[in-house]
């Protein structure tokens, strides 16, 4: 018999979920118990063992005479009907799974066998698991039984998915949530398992199976028996590089690799996990709760803190590995999405856009462009009230620097030049495919672009780029652009004076083929 079976709850006092053991004594204590239950909950948190515990207290031969009191509800686990009940042999508690047995011809069985007296027991009670799974007029046909029952008979219903039910019979049973079981829950009820086995364990050891349980009672017994069963050490450290959540994998170290931008060994990282036998799914879950740790801090709950993220930056990657969790079923693949992620993170969009954005907000004097990154990291390290300081004083410069600029009618070649400047910093394969393309038109909400060439066209249509070229563009010209590109022809060459040209121009061409080579190697490799 497998541990779980084995050690499975056999009185109220056992059962390890505090609201619903508090809330099925009541019940108990009242001598009024509804003759349909709903049982309602993820899987492993207890609902059959529940289920029975009830049917015992129903039917216990000890029970049938004495009162109802705090002390004396359990049922006594020795007399026939509860011995029969534990050991699935009592003709009068009868369980069905209604994913097999979903039909109405199935529940037309049901309707005339509860006609019938018990054959031993005071009651009868039916466990139907999985309800939700019953089709819609198996459901609609159970509706009269449960409403006007017969007395000797109760119904318990248990379903991991309790709005696929439809709502008549909701309307018909209590209902009992089993929630998702805190770790002291599972805490407990692996205390429970150790006692009876004789099994010399740290609370430690019992804390990291509790946690890799996900709230689930079963999953947590099941993993201490597979643990037992290989004969493995069970130190905490041990135990936690066999869960795939320390020694293996460290999402602490992992988050501070992409703080500082170190893609080469972020990537490292992921690669050495992935090898060693880490699950990806148990990195992304592993990343997401340090995450959301992170966040839940900066709210003021919990003290999880991640260093060298601020709230903008851990939602950003929130998002971002939410995504490359989505993606991880179609690729080929993989780890591929999560590697992505990291490359987009440190790389790409993403992490030089989320480095930038404050310095975007302030004037930059000549020579400082390639200052960016050092003036976001000096900015990390103010405090709150540092922030809140900088922030008011470059807002009022921007608004001094940009007066002349907002409510355009037209991207003069100032603007221009402008805008190629500021972008450069932040991807200068944008910056260098701008060089083929020249302002069309700009209504003050959209600004029309002609790009020269298609290749050039479909780059700057991409998302990323767009997002990029769309973000310093309203920076620029004070209010939330859309970006629109359009096939035009390249401008005739024709000769003019040097009054014509600005000096200026030779910058928008300086270095260009070095830019343009770089955008090259990184489209279609080296």
């Amino acid at each position: 018999m497998t541990l779980y079976l084995k050690y499975r709850p056999q009185k109220l006092e056992e059962l390890d979920s505090e609201t619903v053991r508090e809330s099925l004594k009541r019940i108990v204590v009242s001598g009024k118990p509804p003759h349909a239950f709903l049982f309602a909950g993820p899987k492993g948190t207890g609902k059959t063992s529940a289920a029975r515990i009830i049917a015992k207290i129903l039917n216990c031969e000890r029970l049938a005479s004495s009162k109802k009191t705090d002390s004396s509800i359990e049922p006594c686990g020795k007399c026939d009907q509860c011995l029969s009940i534990s050991q699935d042999s009592n003709l009068d508690v009868i369980e069905m799974d209604a994913a097999s047995h979903r039909g109405i011809d199935d529940v037309r069985a049901l309707r005339d066998a509860v006609k019938l007296a018990p054959a031993k027991a005071r009651n009868k009670v039916y466990i139907i698991d999985e309800v939700h799974m019953l089709t819609t007029e198996a459901a609609n046909a159970l509706l009269k039984t449960l409403e006007e029952p017969p007395s000797h008979v109760y119904f318990i219903l248990a379903t991991t998915n309790p709005e696929k039910l439809i709502e008549t019979i909701r309307s018909r049973v209590t209902l009992i949530s089993f929630k998702k079981a805190t770790r002291d829950e599972i805490v407990r009820s692996l205390r429970r398992v150790v006692k009876g086995e004789k099994i010399k364990i740290e609370e430690d050891t019992l804390g990291l199976i509790a946690k890799a349980a996900a709230g689930s009672f079963r999953d947590a017994v099941k993993t201490l028996e597979q643990l037992l069963s290989e004969k493995r050490n069970l130190s905490p450290e041990v135990v936690g590089e066999f869960l795939f959540q320390r020694k293996a994998f460290e999402a602490d170290s992992f988050l501070a690799l992409l703080a500082k931008k170190e893609t080469k060994k972020a990537l490292q990282e992921l690669d050495a996990a992935v090898t060693s036998g880490v699950l990806v799914s148990n990195i992304l879950m592993a990343m997401l709760e340090r995450l959301r740790g992170g966040l839940l801090a900066l709210s003021g709950i919990g003290e999880e803190k991640i260093e060298g993220f601020e709230r903008k930056e851990i939602i950003s990657l929130i998002k971002l590995f939410g995504k490359a969790g989505k993606d991880i079923a179609s690729s080929p693949i993989e780890e591929l999405p999560l590697e992505v992620a990291i490359v987009e993170w440190c790389e790409g969009t993403i992490g030089r856009l989320q480095s930038v954005r404050l310095n975007l907000n302030s004037p930059l004097a000549p020579g400082e462009t390639n200052s960016v990154h050092s003036r976001s990291r000096a900015h990390d390290t103010l405090d709150s009230r540092e922030q809140d300081l900088a922030r008011t004083k470059s807002s009022a410069s921007r608004r001094q620097t940009d007066a002349s600029s907002r409510n355009l009618k037209e991207v003069s070649e100032e603007v221009w030049r402008k805008i190629l400047a500021t972008v450069k910093p932040i991807n200068t394969s944008i910056e260098a495919l701008l060089r083929a393309a020249r302002p069309v038109s700009y209504d003050g909400n959209t600004l029309t672009l002609g790009v020269f060439y298609k290749f050039h066209k479909e780059r700057l249509e991409d998302f990323h780029h767009r997002r990029i070229l769309e973000e310093v563009v309203g920076r620029i010209m004070g209010s939330t652009i859309k970006v629109i590109c359009i096939l035009t022809s390249p401008p005739a060459k024709i000769e003019t004076t040097s009054k014509e040209i600005p000096k200026e121009e030779v910058v928008l061409t300086e270095g260009g083929d070095e830019d343009i080579i770089k955008v090259a190697k990184e489209i279609f490799g080296n």
